[in-house]
């Protein structure tokens, strides 16, 4: 069994070791680290899935027309949520009555996630894949921020 070496740093992390009253890492880690705690993005992708699957959208199933369907489906979806969260935050600057419902602000943006988890799931990535993809991208951004992003260069993200 392969141990990702993300659980192994997280395990070790986020442990604060007392003498006296844990036993020391060494002895916990085995047992941490033959079990891992499940992460927080993969379950929200198997959750996803679920969903999906309940609602009747079946990926594993989908040719190249049925993803180019829901791809649109999931972004009209977005387009949506994000037009709720819009509302949510007090943009008329001409409108005195308005107020900042940050709670609903919040629901917009776990259901946001919801369909681009879905798209993500559209195109077959899995919570490793956007995690990889988001390093490498992350890194690209940091980069033309470096650089004082200029001009563009679309090759600069050819290779996530």
């Amino acid at each position: 069994m392969t141990i990702p070496t993300r659980w192994v740093f997280l395990q070790v992390k986020s442990r604060k070791f007392n003498r006296k009253k844990e036993k020391p890492l060494a002895s916990t880690l085995s047992t941490d680290v033959m079990n891992p705690p499940m992460d927080k993005l993969d379950n929200i992708f198997e959750l996803q899935d679920e969903l999906n699957r309940r609602i009747g959208v079946d990926m594993s199933a989908m040719n190249d027309e049925d993803r180019a369907k829901w791809i649109l489906n999931y972004v009209r979806a977005m387009q949506q949520e994000l037009a709720e969260l819009t509302d949510s935050v007090p943009w008329k600057w001409w409108a005195k009555y308005q107020e900042f419902d940050k709670q609903n602000a919040k629901v917009e943006i776990v259901d946001l996630f919801h369909f681009l988890i879905s798209l993500a799931q559209v195109m077959g990535m899995s919570a490793e894949d956007v995690h990889e993809a988001y390093l490498k991208k992350n890194k690209v951004n940091h980069n033309r921020q470096e650089s004082g992003y200029s001009q563009k260069d679309e090759n600069d993200s050819r290779h996530i």
